[in-house]
């Protein structure tokens, strides 16, 4: 195994970057009393803010996520906490289990539930109008925006993902961002999401992670190119027009250009903090322990989740068959270290009595892994381990094997890319380790790289 992995390490493009640290310089500019505008943020405030728990399941399509989602919400909300089940998608089985019809505004099912469904075809209107408003303030495209009309644009690949992060964003508050600011915020205390599948599901968890490097490059080009600095402060000016309360138009100087980049910066690295803390955001992993398809998928999936810089607080276990213990054993070993618990078989074809399916002994076990918001997560794992001794890196990486990991290093040795599972992940080096990496090989679900 280690011959395989290590041998592709010589083969890895090492590529200085600088840093980026030029100031704007455009000549000309008129210069205007610079205000305090709504994007930039919170995040920059000591005063710590509220926000929701979230809470979602990842797993092969029929494994039983929304069931595992509509269980979660049942547990949490007979808890006295208040609920919202929010789904994007058009599949009827929330509604089946829950009894109620789901519409776009969250409608009250029980005592502390309520649900939602997401139409992306609906939350294209909303920006669309702020952004027309914003442009007839400060007439950017000469009002070429008037003869959008929202109604008549469809969805485009893609648009999914990012409409749903906005509109869980307006639930949770993660980022901060007034803007995102609605009537929802603090009104629940667990979000349950039920998202479009489970790969759009990890896109929406890595996306803040992620943005952080083109929001770097963005600002480079906006600092040091002619074309960004012609065309950066108006293009922030809209943008500012579209998220400020006010009515009032804005200039920008190189400062203030500046001032936003930095919280940009700073929205990002609290919504990456958010979902890489246990106590904030709950993932779960679904597998029916008869199919081992189901299985394998959902390991690959323990393997992603980490790759997109969040954690797995268990495995639940959901099959309308009766596994041998031989079996079930087998699938809790597969887990080890996680915790894995069953999910009792739900019929579809019955009015539920959910009262009596969460107080059924059958489902304490799987309560169990749902700790309530001000409870702290038990067995959460850490995925990379520094031994400064050996000057060695221990990833752990469930669900993969050697063939499917890649190496990258860039920056003269202070940073590693990992690239597993369709995704990258950057790992900071601490200062006393930084170098060239020497060597790598795969042991025991572990990737151990050795340094120079």
């Amino acid at each position: 195994m280690a011959a395989c992995l290590t041998s592709s390490i010589h083969s890895l493009v090492f590529t200085p970057l600088s840093n980026f640290t030029t100031e704007i310089k455009g000549k000309g500019r008129r210069k205007t009393r610079v205000k305090s505008r709504n994007l930039i943020i919170a995040a920059s405030s000591s005063t710590p803010e509220k926000s929701s728990k979230l809470v979602t399941f990842l797993g092969k399509g029929g494994s039983g996520k929304t069931t595992a989602a509509v269980f979660a919400a049942q547990h949490y909300s007979k808890a006295g906490l208040s609920t919202c089940l929010v789904t994007h998608s058009q599949d009827f089985a929330a509604e089946y289990l829950l009894n109620s019809k789901i519409g776009k505004d969250p409608v009250v099912c029980s005592d502390n539930l309520s649900a939602v469904r997401l139409e992306t075809t609906k939350m294209l209107v909303e920006p669309l109008k702020q952004l027309k408003k914003a442009d007839a303030r400060v007439n950017i495209t000469q009002r070429a925006l008037e003869g959008i009309v929202a109604e008549e644009l469809g969805v485009l690949p893609g648009m999914d993902s990012i409409f749903s992060a906005f509109a869980i964003e307006k639930f949770v508050g993660f980022l901060g961002v007034k803007v995102f600011e609605s009537q929802y915020k603090d009104k629940f205390d667990v979000i349950v999401y039920d998202g479009v599948n489970t790969e759009e599901t990890l896109r929406m968890m890595s996306a803040a992670n992620s943005s952080r490097l083109y929001i770097k490059h963005l600002r480079s080009l906006a600092e040091n190119t002619d074309i960004g600095r012609l065309i950066g402060p108006s293009l922030l000016s809209l943008v500012d027009e579209a998220v400020s309360e006010s009515g009032s138009s804005s200039s920008f100087n190189g400062r203030f250009s500046t001032e936003i980049w930095e919280s940009l910066e700073k929205i990002l690295e609290k919504g990456a903090s958010a979902f890489a803390n246990p106590q904030k955001f709950g993932c779960y992993i679904v597998a029916d322990p008869c199919n081992p398809i189901s299985v394998s998928t959902a390991m690959r999936y323990w393997g992603c989740t980490i790759q997109a810089g969040a954690h797995v607080s268990g495995v639940f276990g959901i099959t309308s068959q009766q596994p041998s213990l031989e079996l079930m054993e087998g699938v809790k070993r597969s887990f080890s270290p996680l915790s894995f618990a069953s999910i009792p078989n739900i019929s579809y074809h019955s009015t539920l009595d959910w009262e009596k399916i969460i107080s059924n002994t059958q489902s304490k076990d799987a309560i169990s892994l749902l700790p309530l918001p001000k409870e702290k997560p038990k067995n959460i794992i850490s995925s990379v381990k520094f031994d400064s001794s050996k000057r060695c890196i221990i990833l752990f990486m469930p669900g993969f094997d050697k063939s499917e990991i890649k190496l990258y290093q860039y920056r003269g040795g202070s940073e590693l890319v990992v690239e597993a599972g369709d995704q990258r992940r950057v790992i900071t080096l601490p200062r006393e380790m930084q170098g060239k990496v020497g060597g790598a090989k795969f042991t025991d679900r572990s990737l151990v790289i050795t340094l120079k």
